[in-house]
């Protein structure tokens, strides 16, 4: 019997999976995690995520992790959580994402990970680091979806809701089952192209034994 879905997930955020050669993402991930595990803060908060910024730029100082040579000219626009630049190769996007809707930074690496498990046909590539006005910023690659039509965000809701989601507020999801939530769904996030959807931008929350009041 297969390893399940939920059962990758669980083991994404514990650390179990397995770290693929030259996969950052894991790899900070799994830095973070042991740092946390030895951390004398007993809850995740605004100092602890301050704590775990000094910790990682440590990291990225000592592996040589910065990021330079991003042309601002190939500016794309930004989000609250993000900007986005056009790559050299026309072919992929790069994004400088703060963390800012994570309570840690561990927690967005995660959801990295699940978002590439979920949707790899958008995963995301960790290239490093950039501090702009002593913001920290990762900086992922993701492969550019050109969107060929309007998305119908029922479309959106009936792809989900096929695949054990259900719909919880706005275009905000959840799975009891893997223990997530799929945040901010609008159509700017999740592109259309020729028939298909492409979900280009998800925040993702694990909530362990996660259970959501049906208030529809």
């Amino acid at each position: 019997m297969g390893i399940t879905l939920r059962e990758r997930i669980r083991d994404i955020v514990a650390g179990f999976n397995k770290i693929e050669q030259g996969n950052l993402i894991q790899i900070i991930a799994n830095h973070l995690r042991i740092n946390k595990e030895n951390s004398l803060s007993l809850f995740i908060s605004k100092a602890y995520k301050e704590e775990e910024t000094i910790e990682l730029i440590y990291f990225i100082e000592k592996n040589n992790l910065w990021m330079n040579g991003i042309d601002e000219n190939k500016y794309a626009g930004e989000g609250a959580e993000q900007k986005v630049y056009l790559d050299e190769d026309g072919r992929h996007v790069l994004k400088l994402n703060d963390s800012i809707f994570y309570a840690s930074w561990l927690d967005y690496f995660n959801s990295l990970q699940i978002h590439n498990l979920l949707f790899p046909d958008t995963k995301y590539e960790l290239l490093g680091f950039k501090k702009e006005q002593e913001k920290l910023y990762a900086v992922v690659k993701q492969q550019l979806v050109e969107s060929t039509s309007l998305t119908d965000l029922s479309d959106v809701r009936k792809y989900l809701e096929a695949n054990g989601f259900r719909i919880i507020r706005n275009n905000d999801y959840s799975s009891e089952e893997l223990n997530i939530i799929l945040e901010d769904l609008h159509d700017e996030n999740v592109l259309t192209n020729q028939g298909l959807l492409f979900f280009i931008d998800t925040v993702i929350y694990y909530i362990p034994d996660l259970q959501i009041k049906d208030n529809q």
